[in-house]
């Protein structure tokens, strides 16, 4: 079943128009983000709305259909971030730059490993390179998410 388009502009809104993982705006992308299942319907999953996130591209593919990840701090295997369920800036910061994510929670590290919220593993670091023009642009990051401090 497909999520009709009252739905989809509800979980943008919702949202603020943000990646609910990394927090890219929708605005910088291309093409509209996608709806993520946080419990994906390939594993019982529904199509209801606190079951569904806004998800930029990179993230949807990235996290695919795993709801756990691996600490790499405690090497213990963890639930992913949900942000139907938690708050982002509890489990994430920003560097002093702006540039990468850092989790600061074992779901804040394992969902940055999983997800590869920094290009670490793929994409030859694009995000970064993406991140630092949004910064020159004053896009970046969002004005309410925490920064470490320098």
């Amino acid at each position: 079943m497909s999520i009709n388009r009252a739905t989809r502009n509800l979980v943008r809104s919702r949202a603020s128009f943000l990646c609910e993982y990394c927090h890219s705006a929708e605005e910088s992308s291309s093409t509209l983000f996608t709806i993520d299942h946080i419990l994906p319907r390939s594993i019982g999953g529904s199509d209801e709305l606190e079951n569904l996130a806004l998800a930029c591209h990179r993230c949807n593919n990235n996290r695919y259909n795993f709801v756990t990840g691996t600490d790499p701090k405690t090497e213990q295997e963890v639930t992913l971030f949900n942000p139907r369920q938690q708050q982002w800036f509890d489990h994430f910061i920003w560097s002093a730059d702006g540039l990468e994510i850092m989790g600061i929670t074992p779901t804040g590290r394992a969902t940055c490993d999983r997800l590869d919220l920094n290009d670490r593993y793929h994409n030859e670091r694009a995000i970064i390179r993406a991140r630092r023009l949004w910064i020159r642009a004053g896009w970046h990051p969002p004005s309410n998410d925490p920064r470490l401090k320098e």
